[in-house]
C-alpha cells in the first residue's frame, strides 16, 4: 500500500495471491469516505448511509413502532432504525448469519420459504409500518438475468408488504438501473398515495442500484365486499 499524505489516494499493490479485481475492490474499501464513516459512527456497513439518506429525503422513519427489515446482512439498516426510532420493534431475516443486534429479532432463514412470513410476524406481535428490504439475488454475470432475480425478490417482497402493512404505512425496495417495472409501479400506486424512485449519494456511481420508496399505504382491500 502506497501513501502519498494525508487525505490523498490509497493504491494497493497487487499480491501474488490477490487477483487484479480483489485488488480494485480493496484499493475502492479503503478511498471511500462512506466505509471510514461507518467505522467511525459504528455501522456494520456503508449501506446504512443509504437508508439514513432516503430517511432525511422522505421521513421514513419517523414515528416508527414497528419495522421488517428483509435482506437485514449485515445489520446496518437496522442499526440505523435502531438509532433513530429506539422504541421501535424490529425483526430482520437473512440467509446470511448476521451478528445479533440489540432490540432487533433476527433470523437466519430464506424469506422465499413459505414459512418465513408467519415467523416474522409472530416476532413483531404486530402489523408494522414499515417494511424494508435491502435483498438482492446474487449475481450469474448476465444483466438481464440478474435484473429479473432481483425484481423476483422485489415483488415478493411488495407482497408481503401489502399483506402485512398498517394503514399509511411504507414499504422501501432496493431495484436495479431503471427502477421497478412499469407494471409493479402501477401496482404500488394502487396501494400507496406516494411511489418515488431514488438513488441515495452513498450508492456508488458505478452501482446499478436504485430505491423505490411508497408511503401512505391505503390498506387492504375486502375484495369479498366490493361490487356488493
Amino acid at each position: 500500500m502506497t501513501r502519498g499524505g494525508s487525505g490523498l489516494r490509497q493504491r494497493v499493490r497487487t499480491a501474488r495471491n490477490r487477483s487484479a479485481q480483489s485488488t480494485r475492490w480493496l484499493e475502492r474499501q479503503l478511498n471511500d469516505p462512506y466505509v471510514h464513516r461507518a467505522k467511525a459512527e459504528g455501522y456494520r456497513s456503508r449501506a446504512a448511509y443509504k437508508l439514513t439518506e432516503l430517511d432525511e429525503r422522505f421521513g421514513i422513519l419517523k414515528g416508527a413502532k414497528r419495522v421488517v427489515d428483509l435482506g437485514i446482512a449485515p445489520g446496518g439498516w437496522s442499526q440505523v432504525v435502531r438509532r433513530m426510532a429506539p422504541k421501535a420493534a424490529v425483526v430482520g431475516i437473512d440467509l446470511l448469519p448476521v451478528d445479533p443486534i440489540d432490540g432487533v429479532t433476527i433470523f437466519q432463514h430464506d424469506f422465499m420459504d413459505d414459512a418465513a412470513p408467519a415467523m416474522l410476524m409472530d416476532a413483531l406481535g404486530g402489523a408494522p409500518d414499515i417494511v424494508l428490504s435491502d435483498m438482492a439475488a446474487n449475481t450469474v454475470g448476465h444483466p438481464q438475468t440478474d435484473a429479473l432475480r432481483t425484481m423476483a425478490l422485489v415483488e415478493t417482497a411488495f407482497a408481503f408488504a401489502i399483506e402485512v402493512l398498517a394503514p399509511g404505512g411504507t414499504f422501501v425496495s432496493k431495484v436495479f438501473a431503471g427502477g421497478a417495472d412499469s407494471a409493479l409501479v402501477a401496482e404500488m400506486k394502487r396501494h400507496f398515495t406516494s411511489v418515488k424512485h431514488a438513488k441515495p449519494p452513498a450508492s456508488r456511481k458505478g452501482s446499478v442500484e436504485w430505491f423505490v420508496v411508497a408511503q401512505g399505504f391505503k390498506g387492504r382491500r375486502d375484495d369479498s365486499t366490493s361490487g356488493a
